[in-house]
């Protein structure tokens, strides 16, 4: 398996929703909900919509047990994934039953196959240079979690870790972060 990358510059982020949204709601939300919870792609493809939507409105939060870890988890559906709930729901007012994440053979979730596809493809269009699938997702909330001044030991909670040294690994710090940090610490 090759190793991806988070997407590390903000205007490609904002590129790779733009043109998610445009392309597909349910494409676009896959990307949020991998953006903006950490999960890994074989958590995010079994989600179903009650497991988002109370019939009326988003959720509060997104529960689960992780299929790889099995661990419980739980976390906010924030104000940009909240909007990208509701635009799916208008599209395609689907049943509280059906996956989130529908494949148009039957009623299944897509594969991570097309999933990283989809993902890939969006990568490739906007011109982001380092290879992008569905993991980068993931990559990315952790790369931005960090970037934001979260502390590396809740990075490595959130991504279910063992040690540090593996989340720096993971989130892929450059000595371009590094030097920003002694830049902004400017002490």
């Amino acid at each position: 398996m090759n190793v991806v990358s988070p997407i590390r510059d903000k205007k490609q982020l904002e590129l790779m929703k733009m043109y998610l949204r445009e392309k597909s709601k349910r494409d676009y939300l896959m990307f949020m909900v991998g953006i903006s919870s950490a999960l890994r792609i074989s958590d995010i493809l079994k989600l179903k919509v009650q497991d988002i939507w109370d019939g009326k409105k988003p959720k509060e939060f997104i529960k689960l047990h992780e299929e790889k870890t099995g661990k419980y988890k739980r976390f906010p559906i924030t104000e940009n994934l909240q909007k990208a709930i509701k635009e799916y729901i208008k599209e395609y007012n689907p049943e509280q039953e059906s996956f989130l994440f529908f494949s148009r053979k039957g009623n299944k979730p897509i594969t991570r196959q097309q999933a990283s596809l989809i993902l890939s493809k969006a990568g490739d269009y906007i011109g982001i240079k380092e290879p992008i699938s569905t993991h980068s997702c993931r990559k990315t909330w952790g790369y931005w979690a960090y970037k934001s001044g979260v502390s590396l030991a809740l990075i490595m909670e959130a991504l279910n870790h063992s040690s540090i040294a593996n989340t720096k690994k993971y989130l892929g710090i450059t000595q371009e972060d590094l030097d920003d940090v002694y830049m902004n610490l400017n002490l």
